[in-house]
């Protein structure tokens, strides 16, 4: 058996941007104009910062001064920015409710703007130019707006050697046949989802650097930062680094993950702790992976039993060939399906192949039958 020689450490400077990807005419708000963000001031100052700021995410805003004139592209804009100076007449419009909306005020903010805000129904209300950064980065994100609606999937062991991980990178690998896809690592313990996806010795942002990073962290820049093969990405620690999972970094990284990917793929451990039962809450399905053996079903019940009501369950089965009827009368939750024992396996990981060596395996096929399945799941639960 060939085994990979360890992998160079790099550093990536956090503080660094990654670069752009060559934008899609087809998803570019600057190229089209129903989806160009609308900016409502009458301030000339105001106008030409968020502009600027604009042109820096690379995208072509429509500015309109009169707060009438803003309902026209009031509900078809992806992102409203509106400045304080006409918050208040514009929240006497009364205009529909719609996700999205902003508020901008440069420097200190006065208690009136933010009855003003909670009029028009606005996210937050951000001062310039502290939050300039995070201006950019909400209008760089408009570049993912026409993605269907992601799937988060959690993959937890319903007992030690229950071979989630694995399973949670053979789901990586299938999903990212069909699109952008992102698997998660949230184990401290385990062995490091780049070593097992084969992508150790590649460049890239892990937990390290985003958890030295602040603020709202873009789709786009999370999708180019971190080491990847194609449209399959990976984040997870350093060999031998400490293992410390930071609850701003977890829900940044989840959020951005979700908008900037077709498929999200979280392996998540096994134990109690309620920052975990936060990920799995972030998740649209949660699948328990149990041996078929008196021991491994016992343990995978109780892990059923804690996160049952935080995401949709499921059970899948690793090897072996248990009736489903007997499973789910065991654990309370209901079988999705089944991964098969794949012979050469460790020796496909161990060469950097990931778990899947050949698209067309028996293993390839069971996930892509998993994940058909929790499309329709999720669907159902939407």
């Amino acid at each position: 058996m060939t085994t990979r020689s360890a992998a160079r450490r790099h550093e990536p400077d956090p503080s660094t941007a990654p670069s752009p990807p060559p934008r899609d005419p087809s998803r570019d708000p600057a190229r089209d104009p129903s989806r160009a963000p609308l900016v409502v001031t009458a301030d000339p100052a105001l106008r030409d910062e968020l502009l600027r700021l604009a042109a820096a995410a690379g995208v072509t805003p429509e500015v309109v001064a009169e707060p009438a004139a803003a309902l026209r592209s009031w509900t078809r804009a992806p992102v409203v920015l509106v400045g304080a100076d006409v918050a208040g007449a514009l929240a006497g419009l009364t205009p529909d409710r719609r996700d999205g909306v902003h508020v901008l005020s440069w420097g200190t903010t006065p208690d009136e703007l933010f009855r003003s805000a909670v009029g028009l129904g606005a996210e937050n209300v951000a001062e310039l130019p502290r939050s300039e950064g995070w201006v950019v980065e909400v209008l760089t994100d408009l570049g993912e707006v026409g993605r269907p609606r992601s799937l988060v999937v959690g993959v937890v062991g319903g007992s030690g050697g229950a071979g989630a991980t694995t399973l949670a990178c053979a789901l990586g690998q299938v999903a990212a046949l069909d699109g952008d896809t992102v698997v998660v690592d949230c184990d401290p313990l385990g062995p490091g989802l780049d070593r097992v996806l084969g992508l150790d010795g590649d460049d890239g942002f892990r937990w390290d650097a985003l958890c030295q990073t602040t603020g709202r962290l873009s789709a786009r820049a999370l999708r180019e930062a971190l080491p990847r093969r194609g449209t399959l990405g990976v984040l997870t620690w350093y060999a031998g680094a400490p293992a410390v999972l930071q609850p701003f970094a977890v829900r940044e990284a989840l959020s951005a993950a979700r908008r900037g990917h077709d498929v999200v793929v979280v392996d998540v451990p096994r134990i109690a702790d309620p920052l975990v039962d936060e990920v799995v809450a972030r998740c649209d399905v949660l699948l328990v992976c149990t041996v078929a053996t008196v021991a491994g079903i016992a343990s995978a019940a109780r892990v059923c039993a804690r996160h049952d009501g935080r995401a949709t369950l499921g059970l899948v089965q690793r090897g072996g060939h248990l009736d489903d009827r007997d499973l789910t009368a065991a654990t309370g939750v209901a079988v999705v399906g089944s991964v098969p024992h794949q012979r050469g396996i460790d020796e496909a990981i161990d060469l950097g192949l990931g778990p899947v060596r050949f698209p067309r395996g028996g293993l390839a096929r069971s996930c892509r039958d998993l994940l058909a399945r929790l499309g329709s799941i999720d669907g159902a639960a939407a």
